[in-house]
């Protein structure tokens, strides 16, 4: 890697833009402006996109920027995010969280891959092409945010406003992964997402567990029976109606899902036990990219430090996350998970449902796409192998929304793998997986 490429990557790493954390909301708005004037510098006419601020709470704010391109070429939509996910438990990291550190070829730092890798990698072959081809471009706009990470809010909440302004042809994303060794891979879908916590209150305090057991109900006893009845014993969801309007995959999609996918075995060598999630009966691709879940991402009651503390728990948190499938209605389905939670709330407890977050639903794009075409032949400029088609499990939500208010196609391609560990301790990304989005930017733009 170019050394002033890699100066100012380890720049941009070293803000601590959590955009789910209003305490980071200066570093949001600092990583933000400085993106804008790398942009400015290649170009681009840039500005920064502030909601409405609600309840007293700013949100990070959204960079948009553009550069007209040739007369009668395509308008190309680019989408990223420079938020990061907390760097919590930071006991785990083995360097600093927001201080890239290069080992073996990687380089270590809280979003050195999600996103900020990733699409600063692609925005640099964009960089590099326009320096070789300056009158022979497309019309080129960006969107990077501040919330992907928690939601997309502010991004999702004015995109209908911006209907004209972002009107394209294709949305190009470079957020997702690649297949193994780094073979290249199309995303032909992805899941939604929504997300909630769950707070049960019992006692008006923590009670002595003598005095009181056996009496009073248990809200850490209370949330772990809440959570068990949202799944069947064979791993299905419980939920009444949760999978009412799923649109089932085609025999051709599965098909090419298994072909591109990792097995059994690869999973369970990546996360360390058996890969025994979902329901029974349905393949580890299916499970993983075309049916929906349900699942705890955290949940705490009581005591938890060293030693005893014999108490009965005032209250319970739980946070859920839920991936959703196309056809399922993000509205549909939290009615649906509200009417379960009531109805299985153990007795003495008080429910709340708090932070509900819709998101967005999934999607899948025809496998018959010129536009998938056009990419499959860039892609194998770039490895003899040829591309993959994946049904990706994780989520953008705001994908969704951003296809329908610009009219764009999506064309999602990334290069993450599995040892870069994106939303865990020791995140880190590749200096080839870098040099292979760069690629990819340059030659796709050169495409169109």
């Amino acid at each position: 890697m170019l050394e002033d490429i890699r100066r100012e990557y380890f720049e941009l790493l070293r803000f601590e833009s959590v955009g789910a954390d209003p305490a980071k909301l200066k570093e949001c708005v600092s990583c933000a402006l400085w993106l804008k004037k790398w942009l400015e510098a290649i170009g681009f006419e840039g500005e920064l996109l502030m909601n409405e601020i609600k309840n007293g709470k700013a949100e990070p704010p959204v960079l948009y920027a553009e550069k007209i391109g040739s007369e009668g070429a395509p308008t190309v939509l680019i989408y990223g995010h420079y938020d990061v996910q907390p760097s919590d438990p930071l006991s785990e990291w083995l360097t600093p969280p927001f201080e890239p550190t290069e080992k073996d070829g990687r380089i270590y730092c809280r979003g050195s891959q999600d996103d900020k890798g990733q699409f600063f990698a692609f925005l640099n072959g964009i960089k590099d092409y326009l320096a070789t081809n300056p009158s022979i471009v497309p019309t080129i706009k960006i969107i990077l945010e501040g919330q992907e990470e928690s939601g997309s809010e502010a991004l999702i909440a004015m995109a209908e406003s911006m209907r004209k302004r972002i009107a394209a042809d294709v949305l190009l994303v470079c957020d997702t992964s690649a297949a193994s060794d780094l073979r290249p891979a199309i995303v032909a879908g992805l899941r939604g997402v929504s997300h909630f916590t769950i707070c049960l209150k019992g006692p008006s305090r923590d009670l002595h567990s003598g005095s009181y057991g056996g009496i009073a109900p248990n809200p850490a006893q209370a949330i772990a029976e809440l959570v068990a009845s949202l799944h069947n014993p064979d791993g299905s969801i419980a939920v009444e109606g949760f999978y009412n309007g799923i649109e089932r995959p085609t025999s051709e999609e599965i098909a090419a899902a298994e072909a591109g996918g990792d097995t059994q075995e690869t999973y369970e060598a990546d996360i360390g036990c058996e890969a025994v999630g979902g329901e029974e009966g349905k393949s580890i691709i299916e499970r993983n990219s075309f049916e929906p879940t349900i699942e705890v991402n955290g949940i705490h009651s009581g005591y938890s430090g060293p030693g005893s503390k014999t108490v009965i728990p005032s209250e319970a948190f739980a946070k859920i996350s839920m991936r959703l499938v196309p056809g399922q209605s993000t509205r549909a389905v939290r009615d649906a998970v509200t009417k379960h939670l009531k109805a299985h709330c153990p007795r003495g407890m008080t429910l709340l449902i708090e932070d509900y977050t819709l998101g967005a639903g999934g999607f899948r794009l025809p496998l018959a796409s010129p536009l998938f075409r056009l990419a499959s032949d860039v892609l194998s400029e770039m490895d003899n192998r040829g591309a993959v088609y994946q049904w990706d499990g994780a989520s953008i939500p705001v994908i969704s929304v951003l296809k329908e208010i610009s009219g764009a196609a999506p064309l999602i391609v990334g290069w993450g793998q599995a040892e870069d560990k994106i939303h865990s301790p020791n995140e880190s990304y590749s200096l080839a997986q870098f040099q292979k989005a760069r690629e990819w930017g340059r030659k796709i733009i050169a495409a169109f």
